[in-house]
């Protein structure tokens, strides 16, 4: 009667952070040997504090594995199921998001989730007067011509989330833009979110040329 054995041997790697200290690819190696046959298995995901985008699932598989149906003599499983997870909103930047209804009856955002939050824009900061928190950004532009441009371009891009700047054409060349959710008496994420898609507009055109000298 001839003899069977079987052999299985298990890894699991902790990578490098791929981008923040927060975020690791973890790597698993499984090898699998059963009567003479052998089988090899690698399964890769992201982890992170706040599980940040989830479970990547399984590697996309070889042609040379499609073709063969999964035979034993390739990686991969007959099993192996593939998924395309779409990213949550912690996922995606602000710009990408979309401003929400605000109750009247929601609180204003504290200054320390402000003070977080204003690490994710640019040119802006934070005003604390009684009314409540504020977000100022000012622009310096090469004349007055180019302050209108710049007004009429941050209204087409708030226009669609329906949640405004207070916008302020100053004489000579500046532009001031506050954020603020008056229904609550301070700061909500739709500032930030529009703050965010402020921020994404093109101004290199309408900004003071810089003097060289000769």
């Amino acid at each position: 009667m001839a003899s069977t054995s079987a052999a299985h041997l298990s890894l699991t790697l902790l990578l490098p952070p791929i981008s923040s200290p927060r975020h690791h690819l973890v790597t698993g190696f499984s090898y699998s040997s059963t009567q003479g046959q052998s089988r090899v298995s690698l399964r890769t995901r992201a982890i992170s504090a706040d599980d940040f985008l989830g479970d990547f699932g399984a590697r996309d598989p070889f042609p040379a594995e499609i073709a063969s149906g999964f035979a034993e003599k390739v990686l991969g499983n007959v099993d192996t199921e593939h998924k395309i997870l779409i990213p949550n909103a912690t996922a995606l930047s602000l710009a990408q998001q979309v401003c929400s209804p605000v109750s009247p009856l929601q609180p204003p955002m504290s200054l320390d989730d402000a003070k977080a939050l204003l690490m994710k824009v640019v040119g802006w900061r934070l005003l604390d007067e009684e009314g409540g928190l504020k977000l100022r950004c000012l622009w310096k532009l090469k004349d007055f011509k180019s302050g209108v441009e710049l007004v009429n371009r941050i209204y087409k891009v708030t226009e669609a989330t329906g949640h405004f700047p207070s916008l302020h054409l100053e004489e000579p060349n500046q532009v001031r833009a506050e954020l603020w959710t008056s229904s609550i008496g301070g700061l909500s994420m739709n500032d930030f979110i529009v703050a965010a898609k402020i921020d994404a507009i093109k101004t290199s055109d309408l900004a003071p040329r810089k003097r060289v000298w000769a």
